[in-house]
């Protein structure tokens, strides 16, 4: 590398986006933000919709503010977003409605009805998927279901980062990383699950060939440019799942690592050369999601830092704003290991009234009621650190090594003390950071599309010289371990 050059990331989360600027000099990359916004989905009478128009007005604010600050010199573009949610295009290309929200309960019970037209297993075989109802392909289904008639003028099925690259570039593509989300793509055959597809009549005419990351889609469409007066710089699809792009921003230096992509939800896994859809893995309900470079990330779901954000959302409902640091402060403080929760269980998975679910799962299972805000949030933290050793215990199973360092990165790093628990809960030393992991996975694609990263490994060396990271070593103790034996028992109790 030689020329300094500034590429814009757009990277939106469940929770809120951004618009970052990477500068890339020949020894380092530097962030800077300039734009920050809310994501919050819309409640309407047929259900929870996200608000992808005011989103794209974001995006285009985030596009002129980022013009401005890099002297309209931008040399790419790229954006990723969450994944599993969808868009459905009709003949012209135009949006067949407000695409919903995953956590929209029109998929409750849907996955079981699936299995009765074809069995899990079979669905297992042909995706490698973890089974959970927010899959794209039970959401599909149950439009099916419902008989919705929109599949009867629908002629494209676009995730949603490829609607927004779509609105960026004029191009019509489903990326790599994204589409592995969905439980409607085969990583064996490099294609989507037609026999799934069909065996759940879902119309196969929706969807088009995939696209790999460091796709170069194009310029930026003249009347974006000229809206947001920004240059007509190349749009280019990264890893447009977030996490994709995070775990390429890994600062790893050895093969046998194991990464958190820490967040709304907590992403567990490592990095394969290949899928792995075995039996075992789908006893451990384990995924195979596309990453980059030809790698793929065995890793699995769970329900992260969303149990702390509810109940932050539900005591500023009754009246009592606490910031993230003050909840972080009062679940120090507060009497250790007073009970376990399985974050995973379906009873957290929609929004409202968390504390109280979590007071009324901890009683149903004979445990001590944690009563204070602290120790509600104590319980969530704990529980969520002992599923990562779960979680951990059995990728080690899958792939027959150990796996250590664990690095955590995303915006979920900064809680510090869910950091030193994941280190004690795993016995595992944890290297926190890079916050903004996504963004900068997000840009080394980009320049590596464009020839100014040559490989992956350049990249990670890079993002080794740029950031320093936290350090986390695990302090020993009986108590995690007997913690550990009360989740196991909590989860068999589900089986």
């Amino acid at each position: 590398m030689t020329e300094s050059k500034n590429y814009l990331a757009l990277d939106l989360g469940a929770e809120s986006g951004r618009a970052m600027i990477g500068a890339l000099t020949e020894d380092t990359l530097s962030l800077s933000e300039v734009h920050r916004f809310a994501n919050i989905p819309v409640r309407l009478p047929d259900g929870i919709h996200w608000d992808v128009l005011r989103l794209w007005a974001e995006i285009k604010t985030g596009l002129g503010l980022a013009a401005q600050k890099s002297g309209d010199r931008l040399a790419g573009i790229g954006l990723d977003t969450w994944g599993v949610d969808f868009a459905l295009l009709d003949e012209h290309g135009a949006l067949l409605g407000n695409p919903f929200q995953y956590r929209d309960s029109r998929t409750d019970g849907v996955m079981e009805k699936a299995f009765r037209r074809i069995p899990r297993e079979a669905i297992f075989e042909h995706t490698g998927i973890q089974f959970i109802q927010i899959n794209s392909l039970y959401q599909l289904y149950s439009m099916v279901l419902s008989q919705s008639p929109l599949f009867d003028i629908a002629q494209t099925f676009v995730t949603i980062p490829d609607l927004f690259n779509y609105w960026l570039s004029g191009q019509i593509i489903c990326e790599f990383s994204n589409a592995t989300t969905t439980q409607c793509y085969n990583p064996r055959r490099c294609d989507w699950a037609w026999p799934v597809l069909e065996a759940l009549g879902i119309p196969q005419r929706l969807f088009r060939p995939v696209s790999q990351p460091g796709t170069v889609l194009g310029p930026l469409l003249s009347t974006v440019a000229e809206e947001t007066g920004c240059n007509a710089a190349p749009v280019i699809a990264p890893a447009c799942h977030d996490t994709g792009s995070a775990v390429a921003a890994v600062p790893a230096e050895n093969k046998n690592f194991a990464w958190i992509s820490s967040g709304t939800w907590s992403i567990m896994g490592c990095e394969a050369n290949e899928p792995n859809v075995t039996p075992q893995a789908l006893e451990y309900n384990m995924t195979n999601e596309g990453g980059v470079s030809g790698t793929w990330r065995l890793s699995k779901n769970i329900m992260g830092l969303w149990l702390v954000q509810e109940c932050r959302r539900s005591w500023a409902h009754s009246g009592e704003e606490l910031t993230y640091d003050e909840i972080t402060r009062s679940a120090a403080a507060a009497r250790p290991f007073l009970a376990v929760v399985d974050p995973d269980d379906a009873v957290f998975l929609h929004a409202g009234e968390m504390p109280e679910r979590i007071r009324k799962y901890c009683q149903s299972h004979g445990q001590s009621i944690p009563e204070t805000n602290g120790e509600v949030v104590r319980v969530a933290l704990e529980s969520i650190a002992l599923k990562y050793r779960w979680t951990l215990d059995r990728l080690e199973a899958l792939t027959g090594s150990r796996l250590e360092p664990l690095h955590i990165i995303g915006g979920g790093t900064q809680n510090r003390l869910l950091d030193q628990f994941t280190a004690d809960a795993t016995g595992r030393t944890v290297i926190a950071g890079p916050v903004e992991a996504t963004a900068i996975g997000n840009i080394l694609m980009q320049a590596i599309a464009l020839g100014q990263l040559g490989s992956l490994a350049e990249g990670r060396a890079l993002v080794r010289r740029s950031f320093t990271p936290q350090i986390f070593e695990p302090v020993s103790g009986a108590a995690w371990d007997e913690a550990y034996k009360r989740l196991l028992k909590v989860m068999e109790s589900h089986d």
